[in-house]
């Protein structure tokens, strides 16, 4: 925009401890309570932190995305937008517990990895609701109480919880580690030289512990939250079945998800419609075309 610019550069001491979010979290504090910018002067965070943010913002839209496609696919199975959402539960306690295992150890979160464990976490913790109020469904149709179901069901299931979560959380544990094997030596001189760290340690370390973490969280609120949820939710459902009848039933199930869904694309198309212009605007001529009709 032939505008005059003075480019400020650093490198981060990793070796002391630092790391390239923290130092640009604590830039842009700075940044925002600095007012002795002269006018017409703008300040703008460049590098890394321009990546972090665009990186932050591409993850935001799949998990978006991801949790739509796994709302519709379950209310599709269960007919039932309140059994969806009780199993979408666990993903929001699940990010607390990755946020809180981060918190408690100490370590860096790095918004890529950690953001990929993330959306690789909402569909794998969502298969310990489905396994419980699927068979507290089952109960209740063989003539249970939904109260008896619901202990019931997580009486049985919780082995299979269990031990689905802890095959993934074993075998993790070496990539969280930075487990390393030279599978070359191991077979020629049977000397597999064992060593831990290294640059791809640091670099899938996050995603490992986020998704240890977040199964960890998911496994104890499989056993709390989603039984009372499905209780207190069934619950409600017989009041509510006297006063209107059973056509209100039909309110939380397939069609109005269909149509919200409905809705929702064409938001988006509209949406990509106006990043295309605004991207052709504004790289002209030269804009690669693939990148004016990214989705993302």
């Amino acid at each position: 925009d032939n505008r005059r610019t003075i480019i400020l550069r650093s490198n981060v001491l990793l070796s002391q401890g630092y790391n390239p979010t923290g130092v640009n979290a604590e830039i842009k504090t700075y940044l925002d309570r600095f007012q002795g910018a002269a006018p017409g002067v703008t300040i703008k965070q460049t590098g890394e932190g321009e990546q972090q943010a665009e990186t932050f913002q591409f993850l935001m839209k799949a998990m978006v995305i991801a949790l739509m496609i796994i709302l519709f696919i379950l209310v599709i199975q269960f007919n039932s937008i309140s059994k969806s959402v009780i199993i979408l539960t666990e993903i929001i306690f699940s990010i607390i517990g990755v946020f809180l295992g981060f918190a408690f150890t100490g370590m860096d979160i790095s918004i890529a990895m950690t953001g990929l464990g993330i959306v690789g976490l909402a569909g794998i913790v969502v298969k310990n609701g489905i396994l419980v109020i699927e068979f507290a469904d089952e109960l209740r149709g063989r003539g249970l109480k939904t109260r008896e179901a619901v202990i019931q069901a997580g009486k049985t299931r919780i082995i299979p919880v269990m031990l689905t979560a802890l095959a993934a959380i074993f075998g993790l544990i070496p990539l969280g580690i930075g487990f390393n094997i030279n599978f070359v030596s191991l077979f020629e001189h049977l000397d597999p030289q064992i060593w831990f760290g290294g640059d791809s340690a640091s670099f899938w370390k996050p995603l490992a512990w986020t998704i240890i973490f977040g199964l960890i969280s998911a496994f104890f609120m499989t056993l709390v939250i989603v039984p009372a949820m499905y209780l207190i939710a069934e619950r409600l459902r017989r009041p509510m079945r006297r006063m209107f009848g059973g056509k209100w039933i039909s309110l939380l199930g397939i069609p109005p998800l269909s149509i919200i869904f409905l809705f929702c694309m064409i938001a988006v198309a509209i949406r990509h419609g106006f990043d295309k212009r605004r991207r052709r605007r504004k790289l002209g001529d030269s804009a690669n075309r693939a990148f004016v009709g990214s989705w993302f």
